[in-house]
């Protein structure tokens, strides 16, 4: 546990430091130092280089845990179980967590008297509206290596549990297989032990260089936007996961998010579920008491499909828009963007800026002007690395509650 602490606060003092020097650095008058030796330099390649070790282990960790996972839960029906278990929570506190956004945006009013001249619009090129029913077949991979090389999380998961429920049925005959995927495990896990070493750095450069290009002036006009985003993130997460886990869990709140919260860094800085998945599979693991079979299943899946912070931020953004062009939303738009942003959560990529292709659906789906992401998108990281620590937190919450519910939760490895 010594080791855990320290790597918590090497983290936690790297973000602090990065947010300093991103901002000294954002003051500094432009020069090719800036600009290419620290900026396009040392921040980038230290961002880099960890963002791109962690997405090197992703795939396979997910792939490898997921097949092991559902192999070794035995019990088809148990899997079901889990699953529907699962996807219900997801996606309840998703459409929760949007409709806390939509009162939030209601009664703080984000958008009015707002100087449209004084935010720079960015231009915005908007991915054309996929249909739930293409995004439900399609979580079939027709080529599974091709999933693989493109990260496409939802059937790499298909395909594993798949894999898992087959080494499940065949029992004894695929000793080998099985013993095999074990024996994968434990190597991915050891590359995730040898990339977290290196996460102080990481995030050190990617704080530093979000703060150093964005700033604080281009923030200040689009503040109250960011404060209600960030006051619906609070709210979500200890209020609402405050009480899943006190009421079914029976989960001491502040020793869970304590022991969590090097994910909730990394997180943070990445703005990537998918890249935190490695370190949300130890914590719940190793330090929370989850068994693996639940934290490998229920972790993968929810950076695929549980998006709470984004919807917050959809639903902030969406009577931002519509004040900042005197649109006034009717009972049933606010109902339809609801229903939208919950289920544009399936299938959107755990990745920086996935958010943003989800709120052009929310905004069409009630006719709002899109050129209002436009207004978010130059402070849009910001709001990112808050919606993402939002989103993988509910993952663990997740995780935490049905595992104490299926009886996988280790009370000894929590309370040490």
């Amino acid at each position: 546990m010594a080791k855990k602490r320290s790597l918590t606060t090497k983290i936690l003092i790297s973000l602090a430091f990065g947010l300093i020097v991103g901002i000294i650095v954002y003051q500094l008058p432009d020069s090719a130092f800036k600009e290419t030796v620290l900026i396009n330099g040392i921040f980038l390649f230290l961002g880099q280089v960890f963002l791109r070790a962690i997405m090197m282990v992703v795939i396979p960790l997910v792939f490898v845990s997921l097949v092991n996972g559902a192999a070794n839960m035995g019990d088809i029906k148990k899997l079901g179980r889990v699953g529907t278990k699962t996807i219900i929570f997801y996606l309840t506190t998703t459409a929760f967590a949007v409709s806390l956004a939509l009162l939030l945006g209601y009664i703080l009013k984000p958008g009015y008297g707002l100087n449209m001249g004084s935010i720079s619009s960015v231009e915005v090129t908007i991915a054309e509206k996929i249909p739930l029913v293409q995004v439900l077949y399609e979580m079939i991979p027709n080529n599974v290596i091709s999933a693989m090389a493109n990260g496409n999380m939802l059937q790499i998961i298909v395909f594993a549990l798949l894999t898992g429920v087959a080494l499940s049925l065949l029992g004894d005959r695929v000793n080998i297989v099985l013993k095999l995927f074990e024996q994968l495990n434990e190597l991915v896990m050891k590359l995730v032990e040898i990339v977290m070493l290196f996460a102080p750095f990481g995030v050190f450069g990617l704080i530093a260089r979000t703060f150093s290009t964005v700033g604080y002036t281009a923030m200040i006009p689009l503040l109250k936007f960011i404060l209600v985003v960030y006051l619906g993130l609070v709210i979500h997460m200890l209020v609402v996961y405050g009480l899943l886990l006190k009421g079914l869990g029976k989960i001491n709140v502040s020793k869970f998010l304590k022991k969590f919260s090097p994910a909730m860094f990394v997180a943070f800085s990445t703005a990537s579920s998918s890249a935190t998945i490695p370190f949300s599979l130890d914590i719940c693991e190793n330090s929370i008491g989850v068994s693996k079979d639940i934290a490998s299943f229920t972790i993968p899946l929810g950076a695929t499909i549980n998006m709470d912070g984004t919807a917050i931020m959809q639903g902030v953004a969406a009577f931002f828009v519509a004040q900042v062009y005197g649109v006034d939303l009717s009972l049933s738009a606010i109902l339809t963007v609801v229903l939208t942003a919950t289920l544009a959560s399936i299938g959107t990529a755990g990745v920086p800026g996935a958010g943003t292709i989800m709120l052009s659906m929310v905004l069409q789906s009630v006719g709002l002007p899109l050129e209002g992401i436009g207004l978010i998108m130059g402070i849009d990281r910001i709001i990112d690395m808050g919606r993402t620590t939002l989103n993988v937190t509910g993952d663990a919450v997740c995780t935490a509650i049905i595992a104490k519910q299926e009886k996988e939760f280790n009370e000894e490895i929590f309370n040490s």
